[in-house]
């Protein structure tokens, strides 16, 4: 098995506090993984408020989701044996009926050498 990390984004410009029925169908979708024994992490969910990106020459941006057009909301992390099996269980996130999408990248595993 190998673990992929599900990234998702909403437009800035949507409403980022989920209605209570959001709330149930996101769960349900997460309880659906449990079962499955697919959810290495349940993840997160990331606050746009206060966030601050550093640049290359050291400089910092407040709010550095108002520079692009999306902002990560969250994550979790799955474990499966492909990422088109990751991919086919992110289309089922609720996330696409506001609009959001969900970015799915394998987390790579670095051996350490013999030093």
């Amino acid at each position: 098995m190998k673990d992929f990390i599900l990234l998702f984004r909403l437009n800035k410009d949507s409403e980022i506090k989920p209605s209570p029925e959001q709330v149930k169908e996101r769960m349900a979708w997460f309880g659906n993984l449990a079962k499955q024994d697919k959810l290495a992490d349940k993840g997160n969910t990331l606050s746009p408020l206060g966030a601050k990106t550093i640049r290359p020459d050291k400089s910092i941006t407040d709010n550095p989701h108002s520079e692009g057009k999306e902002i990560v909301t969250g994550y979790v992390i799955l474990k499966t044996e492909t990422i088109d099996e990751a991919v086919e269980i992110a289309k089922a996130n609720p996330i696409f009926k506001v609009g959001g999408s969900v970015e799915v990248r394998e987390i790579a595993k670095f051996i350490k050498g013999n030093d």
